[in-house]
């Protein structure tokens, strides 16, 4: 495949592990400049420093996505570094411990909301102001297959916050459509991630349950998320904008 991303800048959040540190090495692999934002600054320089591996050229901006001084910073560093900004990938987000909804505390469910939604909102909010006046851009959020139906009752917050992004997601592509911006989001199943924990617990036995529900028979990996993610921001998927895409190995189908 050509670079897809030449001389292309790309904000990603959460980008300190799992899908987003894969999103930054690929992208970067296929030429953009990518600026790498998340809350843990070692993580995000070992992301630095794998995307150095494969010839790519990161930097980092540690960024709580609650905060919207920060995020707006994260977008400014991006403009400041290298320039501009022409795509990003919104991926910061938690994944609550299980609990019936009767059982979560009101400070749980605000945390998770102020992540998973509020994030994704404010990172929008700056990126898109940018790309209005700088010629459009391309934007994926994160949500998950389980913003596409309902959960086994005991993510209850969770589920909500990714048919909230979803929201926001189908919204925003309406609201800008005619200003070269697309804006998708992908949908998640069951990935090899530090997050996948908070699936199985641990437990082997549960993990083969889960391995056994997915029609493919296995998680995904970040590899496979980030080349989603890679070719709908590229000018590749020029028509695509206000889609929730599932990569779920057919949990959803």
């Amino acid at each position: 495949m050509p670079a897809l991303f030449e001389d292309k800048i790309v904000l990603i959040t959460g980008a300190s592990s799992g899908i987003g540190r894969e999103t930054a090495i690929v992208m970067a692999g296929h030429g953009a400049k990518i600026v790498a934002a998340a809350r843990r600054e070692a993580d995000l320089a070992e992301t630095v420093r794998l995307v150095g591996e494969v010839g790519g050229t990161a930097t980092y901006v540690v960024t709580d996505v609650t905060r919207p001084d920060q995020v707006e910073r994260a977008v400014q560093h991006a403009v400041s570094t290298y320039g501009g900004l022409n795509a990003a990938f919104n991926n910061a987000g938690v994944l609550p411990p299980r609990g019936n909804l009767h059982e979560v505390e009101e400070d749980e469910f605000d945390w998770t909301y102020a992540v998973n939604v509020k994030g994704v909102f404010l990172s929008m909010k700056y990126e898109i102001a940018h790309m209005l006046a700088n010629g459009g851009g391309a934007i994926v959020n994160d949500s998950s297959f389980s913003g596409l139906r309902g959960g086994s009752g005991r993510h209850s917050t969770y589920t909500a916050t990714k048919h909230a992004v979803l929201g926001l997601t189908k919204s925003a592509a309406v609201n800008y459509g005619r200003k070269g911006i697309r804006i998708n989001a992908i949908c998640p199943g069951p990935i090899n991630t530090d997050m996948a924990d908070g699936l199985d617990d641990g437990d082997p036995e549960k993990r083969r349950a889960l391995e056994a529900w997915i029609p493919t028979g296995r998680f995904g990996e970040p590899n496979e998320v980030a080349n989603l993610v890679a070719y709908l921001t590229s000018d590749s998927a020029s028509y695509i904008t206000g889609q929730a895409i599932s990569i779920d190995g057919g949990v959803t189908a």
